[in-house]
């Protein structure tokens, strides 16, 4: 019998300039990382909406990681500062939701560091099977019912 392994999912917001380049250096270097997260390339981390972020959770993704270009090498000059400056609002937002903050990562990856890339990814691919997977819509529908029952009238 086989054992079924938990294999998380995970969106990544990728800058256009570097991140989105590191990660297609490490694809054509054919470094080995888990193909567990699916790319959208993004004009400038900095252009995250935390719509985007929230979104992605809600249809299932386990994970979200944000990848920019290092603090003062980006090419819109302050768009990963942006960045930088949102991701602790939406760490707390998502606790709010009830999901961990360690399910929204943020890394700076050059154009040049496709080794980086692989090991970010990694990384955080492991993070999330040890947290397991986020049950968004249950978790939602758990607490709407409890908040139903808490506000329901007495009969």
């Amino acid at each position: 019998m086989a054992t079924d392994q938990f294999e998380p999912r995970i969106v990544g917001f990728l800058c256009r300039w570097c991140s989105y380049t590191g990660a297609d250096l490490a694809g054509t270097s054919r470094i080995q990382y888990p193909p567990n997260m699916t790319p959208i390339r993004v004009m400038c981390s900095g252009r995250v909406d935390p719509t985007f972020v929230v979104q992605a959770f809600a249809e299932g993704a386990d994970g979200v990681m944000i990848a920019g270009c290092h603090p003062g090498d980006c090419h819109y000059d302050v768009g990963n500062y942006r960045a930088m400056r949102r991701v602790p609002m939406l760490k707390n937002l998502l606790e709010q939701f009830g999901i961990s903050p360690e399910r929204l990562m943020l890394t700076w990856v050059s154009a040049s560091e496709g080794r980086k890339f692989a090991a970010d990814v990694v990384t955080f691919t492991e993070t999330l099977r040890r947290l397991g997977p986020l049950n968004f819509a249950g978790e939602t529908k758990a607490t709407d019912e409890l908040n139903l029952k808490e506000t329901a009238p007495a009969v």
